[in-house]
Formats: C-alpha cells, sequence, structure tokens
C-alpha cells in the first residue's frame, strides 16, 4: 500500500527542542525517529519504565528493587520495594510565587492559585481530613464541579494514602451514590452547585441526598463555589465548612505508600449494572502520566494546558496531573459553547497564553457547523489543539489549521478511563495523517489484533495491549478473585489486553480508530453507562421498555437516538418525549439527552435476557445482519430486521 503524504511534519526546531527528543538522548537513541525510540520502549519495558522514572527525577522514600519483578497481564508487578507518594511529585517544582492552577469560568471570570497557596489549602484540608479520622487506605469522595477545589481536595487525600474518587455535579444524587456507596466513603466534599450555559445549577439539596445515601461518612465538607447559602438541615454526619478546612495553617507532610498503593477509583460508565470502580496506582499513573504529558504533550514549567473536562471524565485526572511537569494547568467551570459567547473557550485560551488546548471533536466540528472562527482571538500562544473522546475526523484538521493556526500540531488521541491515559497519539516529533493518530505511544505494545488472535496491519481489528503498562487497573473494587478484572479485558485473548476498539494500524505507522466495539455512551468525551438512561426512563408508567445508542458517523458525528416501547394504549407524542428529555436530564445528565426519541415494536435480547446493545448499534452503522448476530440467540428475531431498516433509512437521509 502506497504511504500517504502526511497533513503536517515535524517543525525541525520544535522537535529538536522537544523534551522527547532530549529523552531520546538521554537514553543514548540521539537521532532516533519516533518509530526506533517506540520500538525500543515496547521491547525493553525494564530499560524504558526505568528511564522515564530516571529523566523524570522520580523522588523515592525508598528505592526499588527491580522495575518489573512479574510481566504477567493482569497482576504485573512494577518498582518492587518502592515507596513515594504521588502528591510529593505534584508540588514540588512548583514556584511558591507563579500561577499553577488558573480557575475559569464560562462567565470569562477568573483567578489564580499560586504554588505557594496551592501548598498550604492542600497542607491545611489535609490536616482537617487526618482529624477526621481519614488515613492511610481510607476513602475520601467529591461531588464537584471543574474548579481548584477538587484538585485541593484529590491532593489533600492522597497525601494522607486515602484513595480519592470524584463526580461531577450533573450526576443525579442516585447516580453519584451507584459509584460511591461502592467504596464505603469516610468524607464527602460537595459543592453548592456549578454553572452551565448560563443558568447556574442548585446542588444543595442533591448533595444533602448524597450524605444520606452514603451511610459510611464521618464528616461532609460543604464549599460555596456558586454564592448558594448552605441551609441549616440535618445532616448524616458532621457538617465542615470549606472555609473552615481550608484555612489552617499546616507544614504538609506526605505519606510514603507502595508503587501500588491505591491513589484514586475511576468509574466506569455502568452500562451493564452498577459502574466499575477502577483502581490505579500511585506510581503506576505518577509515571504513565510524567510520560504522556512531559513527553507526548511535551509540557514543562511555563506552559498552560486548558482541557475541556468534567470530573468524572478520565480528562479531569489529566488536568490535575499538568501539575507533574511543571506546567500550569486550566479548570474550568460551564458549558463548552454556552449561548450567550459559543467562542468563550478560545476567548480565555488567548487571554490566559494557553499552549495546550484541549478539547473533543463534537466540539470542534460545532465550531466549524456553525460558522465560529476562534482566529478572532489572539492564539499565537497555542502549539497544540488536543483532542480526544472519539476519533477526530479528517474534516477538522485543516480547520484547525485555517482557524487555530498554521503551525498548530492537531494532536488526536485515543485512551481510556481504563489506564486513565493514552494508547496512541502524537508527539512533537511525529508525522501528522488527516483522520489518523500518528502512533502508539511509547510504552504501549499497540496492536490490531483479528478473530483469531494475530495481528493485522491495514485491516481492522480488535484494539489489543500485548504488554502491560504501569497504569493498567491495580485491580476493581469488590471483585476480591479478579473475575471481573480478567472478564473486561483478558476473556477474548488470554494474557493479552481487549480495550474494545475498532482499530487499524495502518503500515506507515499511524492507527485509526473506528469507535467503541462495546455500547458505552460518549458524547463529546463524556462517557455514560446506558444502564443509567434505561434506568430513569423505564421508571416512567408510560414506557414499557428502552434502548439507548450511541452511533459514530463516518463525518464524524455523534448520533444518540432512544428506542422506546410505549405501555399498551399510550402515545408516543411530543408531550410524553419531552417527558422523557426531562427524566433523563434530571435523572441520568443533562449532557445525554438523546437526539432523537423513537418507537419501536419492541427491543431485542439474547436467550437469556440481555438487551442486544452492541449488534443494534452495528446494525444502525450498516454492519450486515450476518456479521452481527445470529437471528437464532435473539428472542425476537425479526426485530434485527427492524433495526437494520431503521439504520438504512438514517443513512439514506438527505443531508
Amino acid at each position: 500500500m502506497t504511504r500517504p503524504d502526511p497533513f503536517m511534519t515535524p517543525d525541525p526546531q520544535t522537535a529538536e527542542e522537544s523534551r522527547i527528543t532530549d529523552f531520546a538522548r538521554h537514553v543514548g537513541l540521539a537521532g532516533a525517529d519516533y518509530t526506533t525510540l517506540h520500538r525500543w520502549s515496547v521491547t525493553d519495558l525494564e530499560g524504558f519504565w526505568g528511564a522515564v522514572w530516571e529523566y523524570f527525577g522520580v523522588d523515592a522514600d525508598t528505592p526499588y528493587e527491580q522495575v518489573l519483578a512479574e510481566e504477567t497481564m493482569p497482576g504485573a508487578r512494577w518498582f518492587t520495594g518502592a515507596t513515594l507518594n504521588y502528591v510529593h511529585h505534584a508540588l514540588r517544582d512548583l514556584a511558591a510565587d507563579r500561577p499553577v492552577i488558573v480557575a475559569l469560568d464560562e462567565t470569562g471570570a477568573g483567578y489564580q492559585v499560586t504554588g505557594g497557596r496551592l501548598r498550604s489549602l492542600v497542607a491545611s484540608v489535609a490536616a482537617t481530613l487526618r482529624d477526621l479520622g481519614v488515613g492511610k487506605g481510607d476513602r475520601v469522595v467529591g461531588y464537584l464541579p471543574n474548579t481548584p477545589h477538587a484538585i485541593v481536595a484529590f491532593l489533600a487525600a492522597a497525601s494522607l494514602g486515602a484513595v480519592w474518587s470524584v463526580c461531577g455535579q450533573d450526576y443525579a444524587p442516585r447516580a453519584a451514590a451507584d459509584r460511591f456507596a461502592q467504596l464505603q466513603p469516610t468524607v464527602l466534599v460537595a459543592a453548592d452547585g456549578y454553572l452551565f450555559n448560563g443558568t447556574t445549577h442548585d446542588r444543595r439539596d442533591a448533595a444533602l441526598e448524597l450524605a444520606r445515601a452514603l451511610p459510611t461518612l464521618k464528616a461532609t465538607l460543604l464549599l460555596d463555589h456558586v454564592g448558594l447559602p448552605w441551609p441549616s438541615r440535618a445532616y448524616p454526619s458532621l457538617v465542615v465548612p470549606w472555609e473552615d478546612a481550608a484555612t489552617r495553617t499546616e507544614e504538609l507532610r506526605c505519606t510514603p505508600v507502595p508503587f501500588d498503593h491505591p491513589l484514586w477509583v475511576v468509574f466506569s460508565s455502568g452500562t451493564t449494572g452498577l459502574p466499575k470502580g477502577i483502581v490505579h496506582g500511585h506510581g503506576g499513573v505518577l509515571l504513565e502520566h510524567l510520560k504522556t504529558l512531559g513527553l507526548h504533550s511535551d509540557l514543562g514549567p511555563g506552559d498552560r494546558l486548558l482541557w475541556y473536562t468534567t470530573t468524572h471524565w478520565m480528562m479531569w485526572n489529566l488536568v490535575a496531573s499538568t501539575l507533574l511537569t511543571g506546567a500550569t494547568t486550566c479548570t474550568y467551570d460551564g458549558s463548552p459553547a454556552p449561548f450567550a459567547k459559543p467562542d468563550i473557550l478560545w476567548e480565555l485560551a488567548a487571554r490566559h497564553r494557553v499552549t495546550v488546548f484541549g478539547t473533543s471533536p463534537q466540539y470542534l466540528l460545532g465550531m466549524a457547523k456553525f460558522g465560529i472562527d476562534p482566529s478572532v482571538h489572539d492564539l499565537s500562544s497555542i502549539r497544540v489543539v488536543g483532542c480526544t473522546g472519539s476519533a477526530l475526523p479528517a474534516s477538522a484538521y485543516p480547520w484547525i489549521r485555517d482557524h487555530v493556526g498554521d503551525r498548530v500540531l492537531p494532536a488526536s488521541i485515543s485512551g481510556g478511563t481504563d489506564v486513565v491515559s493514552g494508547f496512541a497519539g502524537s508527539a512533537p516529533n511525529t508525522p501528522v495523517w488527516a483522520g489518523e493518530l500518528s502512533a502508539p505511544h511509547l510504552g504501549v505494545a499497540l496492536a490490531a489484533y483479528d478473530a483469531e488472535g494475530f495481528p493485522v496491519t491495514d485491516r481492522v481489528g480488535e484494539l489489543v495491549v500485548t504488554r502491560p503498562m504501569p497504569s493498567m487497573p491495580l485491580y476493581f473494587w469488590n471483585d476480591p478473585d479478579g473475575t471481573r478484572y480478567r472478564d473486561a479485558y483478558f476473556s477474548s485473548y488470554p494474557g493479552v489486553w481487549r480495550h474494545g476498539d475498532w482499530i487499524t494500524v495502518t503500515g506507515h505507522g499511524s492507527v485509526i480508530v473506528h469507535g467503541r466495539s462495546d455500547s458505552t455512551l460518549n458524547r463529546n468525551g463524556v462517557r455514560l453507562g446506558s444502564a443509567d438512561i434505561h434506568d430513569v426512563v423505564e421508571r416512567l408508567p408510560e414506557i414499557t421498555e428502552a434502548l439507548v445508542i450511541g452511533v459514530e458517523e463516518p463525518d464524524g458525528g455523534y448520533w444518540m437516538p432512544l428506542f422506546v416501547v410505549p405501555a399498551a394504549g399510550v402515545a408516543l407524542d411530543d408531550t410524553l418525549r419531552e417527558k422523557i428529555r426531562d427524566a433523563v436530564r434530571t435523572g441520568a445528565s443533562p449532557r445525554h439527552v438523546p437526539d432523537e426519541i423513537l418507537e419501536v415494536p419492541g427491543i431485542p435480547h439474547t436467550r437469556t435476557g440481555k438487551k442486544l446493545e452492541v449488534p443494534v448499534k452495528r446494525l444502525l452503522q450498516g454492519a450486515p445482519v450476518d456479521q452481527v448476530v445470529d437471528p437464532a440467540a435473539v428472542d425476537s428475531p425479526g426485530l434485527i430486521d427492524h433495526f437494520a431498516r431503521l439504520g438504512a433509512e438514517r443513512r439514506n437521509r438527505p443531508a
């Protein structure tokens, strides 16, 4: 196959001055191209990850005995014997008088937190948590928007060796409790509300409802973010105002923990039941994020990152980890494109001299569709536009060039909450092909496997990782024998991680992502399980059953229809449709209100009663029935043809 011309080639000076080139010199590969460096990184795992440790100067309270003592998947044992703390590394290189967090919101307002101020806040909140009985292994959870408070609470908890988890406030209390109650948390940190699209959303009642759903709480820290007074109500635990928790004069003491001590729990979308709690460790996250942010994103002192995210998306974890590199991170509360000022993110990026701007494909496509031109702002500081959540379509690459800057690197990235990082993306020294990810990330032994478990090139296959990564989950919460963990990633190809994406590894080394091979809803990079929507819709008396599907379309769009079976004698009219939308908006997530609500005669299931979500998704995308499902395995085979016709009708609609 002929190697296509790249859309963009690395700027020689930028590549030469980048940290990844300096790292290559550090490991004795001066002058090597990215392909050579990557090949070494996955061939000599111990050499590579040991070099990352050394290059970034990881401080261990106790030195490690061996980089990779056991390579099995799952169960790899990294940096055995080492003790350290992630928080020490997040705060150690921050200048006391320099802004390290810039807090922004959709109104354009903001404030800055210096390195010295951040350290004082973390020390104060950590002392408060310690006084409340929080120690190593205890859980602290946050019901919070994306503001500096969330980063402070996370760092404070982790400095004690406690385990952190956070959820955005657009989640209903029940959905948040489905996640947090599994952890049996000791302390909840909650805000009074958040901003979105010109509206201040009051979440005081939601915070109280959530606290009442968490019987293990010893205390709740309540913070004022949007200026709503906290009423005197009967909370089920001690209430501590954030102002009291964060204004003490204390010295920060980071508790040394083993390399594989839990740092945080991030949750799966809950597609097939309760969300799975995915546990990552201090050391694995530290090394993976230093590599991803420091080498691939080339972040360091003097840089500023603004990546639109919510606290329950894994990109928030990377936003917080930007501190590891000495760069400044920006938090943002609000809509990415509020009605009043849809280009506010670009305006803020210009005002605050952002160097790495991150978003989703849907955001960029929306800018283009509605004729919004970011170049009216001075975006000369931006050198990278990062994009994740789904594949960035080829049409967006020239748009970035024409409307953001002709020297700006479009960095499409594919990864997952599961490893809280990327599998493939770009780097300052990689070419860029429109519609493709430049290469697998360093240290990621990525391949596309066919159904028989053989690697394929220039053909669609399952995204697999054949050798371990330090940030792979330690385990799933409440999975004592590891059964759910193994079933999630290792049941298809024993000993090999199957992620659930369809990809093509091209002959020129890039990666093309075709979408999820599972049924997670992923709108604008914000993931939600279909079960969360099914639950609220099927509680309506007018609805017998529902099926929501997220469909990645060839033009880069994302179609999310909701199919419903009305109760006997009920008509699906506009009034009922609005009732369903309101139920989803208030009971699940306002980010996941369906694009269309369509009546169907029934929902197809397996013979054991499981909804056929993935097969229906593939039918809507145009896959032939005989390649999707065996009708004999379906409880109502006639429904398969019905959904295939719906998909064909959708694709044949006039543009």
